[in-house]
């Protein structure tokens, strides 16, 4: 009799598809600045050159592999070109990829301790791990009254810090009967958009998240801050949390946490540090300056995605008190009890995030930190600070130019004198070549070209070879 087809991949045929997919992300990954950085292709292109139904009968794996070449890597954007100085990074590395490999062959679910005791466990070694590596307070120490856990991005971070705020200020009352108008939340002027976004789902609402004003270098003014929360009180409202962010998106400002942090003291706000980019930079002690005041925080948050060698997504996430937390965030129904959580002795990580499902994400992450060591992880970080450094310095002398704001780590943010339209014609001539990818911002009103130095494999040449083409371009742009 015949055996029924199972229309799977055999052990064998993966064994040797494997090998060939890991041989084209390396073929990739070796010649990837032969790309133009930015994608070419226009709206609808990609679409239009796929199929508008699924194959009736299987294909060969081999037809699919082709495929990914020739339709989808024209619609690639290189975010791993060495080239690519546009936004923040979002550098993978080899160990965090084959992290992610094993991650995706184990398949495992780890929303509880007991659905995979590994993946729990493993997170928590991890996340302790990197509370000295960083020189953060011990009480993140899952030894501690604190502890951490691995989010997907800083938006989810800031809005779970948010929660256990609300929560924490109406005595687990809004989680019952929801928000009633009076609760506010405060940020800078410069802080990242997910605020906003924190406070709709929150349901503190975006007229009740106050943004603080900005000193010369782009960072929240305490004293504003302070005038603000004195005011709400005033007026009868409830102020319950404070984020300060250590390297803002437009501009890398430092928020001043020791002095944000003793207002929050003054009227217990929850404070909130975001470092998602730049809390990186902390493995280097001569860095962790910008996070002075950091004891002082209720959560702490910085993406390794973003600067640290581990591919997207991966959010670490730190609170001081890890019941307000899993108070704010916990259900148990009848489907999810189980001996190990109702003995208290396990850490179940549903509860301290949105989801209920969750990837092995700690795999890639003590991959990279094993592969590299501290010492790998550092010498990176400094040689991208030192290329960023020699780029503001360049800018600096050249009469054309002007720094936007100060450049503490590998953010330059900088723009061409001759005001708004030359940037744009600079930016999109560049973008348009191939050659590089920059963002901008807008500071004090004025359009700014944003040179980010992060990517994992950008050299002195790649630096030196964008200033080139931006003193190309800047002459045709003055002519």
């Amino acid at each position: 009799m015949q055996a029924e087809k199972s229309f799977h991949m055999t052990p064998e045929e993966f064994r040797r598809y494997g090998h060939a997919v890991i041989d084209w992300i390396a073929d990739y990954h070796s010649h990837i600045e032969s790309f133009p950085v930015l994608s070419r292709v226009k709206p609808g292109e990609i679409r239009a050159s796929l199929p508008a139904g699924p194959p009736r009968h299987g294909e060969p794996f081999e037809a699919l592999l082709r495929d990914v070449e020739k339709l989808i890597l024209p619609g690639v954007t290189h975010w791993q070109s060495p080239n690519f100085f546009a936004y923040f990074p979002c550098n993978a590395s080899g160990p965090g990829i084959l992290g992610d490999l094993l991650s995706s062959g184990l398949g495992v679910q780890g929303m509880l301790w007991s659905t995979s005791p590994a993946c729990t466990e493993l997170e928590t070694v991890v996340l302790d791990w990197l509370v000295p590596m960083l020189g953060l307070p011990n009480k993140f120490l899952s030894s501690s009254t604190g502890g951490g856990v691995i989010q997907d991005t800083a938006s989810s971070a800031s809005l779970c810090a948010l929660l256990a705020a609300r929560e924490r200020a109406t005595n687990y009352m809004s989680n019952v009967r929801g928000c009633d108008g009076r609760l506010v939340a405060y940020a800078s002027t410069q802080t990242h958009s997910s605020l906003q976004k924190a406070a709709m789902i929150s349901g503190i609402g975006v007229s009740n998240l106050r943004l603080i004003e900005v000193d010369e270098t782009f960072a929240m003014r305490p004293d504003g801050l302070a005038r603000q929360v004195e005011a709400d009180k005033r007026a009868g409202l409830l102020p319950c949390f404070v984020c300060a962010t250590v390297g803002t998106t437009s501009s890398n400002a430092m928020d001043p946490i020791a002095d944000i942090a003793r207002v929050c003291r003054e009227h217990n706000l929850w404070l909130h540090v975001d470092a998602a980019m730049s809390g990186t930079a902390a493995l280097c002690p001569e860095s962790r300056h910008f996070q002075n005041g950091v004891e002082h925080a209720d959560s702490y948050c910085f993406n390794p995605h973003k600067w640290m060698f581990t591919n997207f997504d991966c959010d670490c996430f730190w609170v001081a008190d890890r019941k307000v937390l899993i108070r704010t965030l916990s259900i148990l129904p009848e489907y999810l009890r189980n001996k190990a959580t109702e003995s208290g002795a396990v850490i179940d990580y549903r509860d301290w995030h949105i989801q209920l499902g969750r990837r092995f994400r700690s795999l890639k992450l003590w991959l990279v930190i094993r592969y590299y060591g501290v010492e790998g992880l550092q010498h990176h970080i400094r040689e991208h600070v030192r290329l960023a450094q020699q780029f503001a310095d360049w800018i600096r002398n050249d009469d054309r130019f002007e720094l936007a704001a100060p450049a503490p780590l590998n953010l330059v943010c900088f723009r061409h004198k001759a005001g708004d339209e030359a940037n744009q014609t600079i930016m999109d001539r560049l973008n348009r070549s191939g050659d590089l990818f920059l963002t901008h911002t807008r500071l004090n009103d004025k359009l700014t070209l944003r040179l980010c130095v992060g990517q994992t494999n950008t050299q002195e040449r790649h630096v030196q070879a964008a200033w080139r083409r931006i003193q190309e371009e800047a002459s045709k742009a003055s002519k």
